[in-house]
């Protein structure tokens, strides 16, 4: 099983997540651009997530609400920049809760013949925006919505044989 990797080096704005998949590239990134897969594992166990807009083109828009097991709710919205494709989707990323504390992500996708490794860059305004999000068990969102991203290309390589 493939570990997620995450970094956040000290007097850098940055998060660099890493995680290598059982899955071909083209797959991943359908996990990452089709909302009805994108319910499936974003968000980590406990959150049930409902995608209001999710215009993945560039420019477009994109805003999802994530409910937790006590049934709080928040808000995230983004814009996608250049055209998502299977070799990079960029986009911004804030939480609600945080307005103008905004990061911008990048996504890439390496095909490793039949697994993909994936690797997100978050770069924030400052540290201090960087650490605030480090500090609010983001850890433990990013390693359970990779599990469940896991199971998800599992079931549906699984579901094509």
């Amino acid at each position: 099983m493939s570990r997620t990797q995450i970094t956040a080096e000290p007097d850098m704005p940055l998060i660099i997540i890493t995680r290598e998949f059982d899955a071909p590239r083209d797959l991943v990134f359908r996990a990452y651009t089709e909302p009805e897969l994108l319910t499936q594992w974003l968000g980590g166990c406990d959150a049930r997530i409902t995608i209001e807009r999710y215009d993945v083109r560039d420019g477009g828009r994109w805003r999802y609400l994530s409910q937790d097991a006590e049934g709080r709710v928040y808000g995230f919205r983004g814009v996608f920049h250049g055209a998502p494709s299977p070799d990079a989707i960029v986009q911004t990323f804030e939480y609600e809760g945080s307005p103008g504390q905004v990061s911008l992500d990048t996504y890439t996708f390496e095909d490793l013949g039949g697994m993909t490794m994936v690797r997100s860059v978050s770069s924030f305004q400052s540290v201090e925006n960087r650490d605030r999000i480090v500090e609010q068990s983001m850890e433990l969102g990013v390693r359970n919505s990779a599990r469940q991203l896991a199971d998800v290309l599992a079931k549906l390589q699984t579901s094509a044989t």
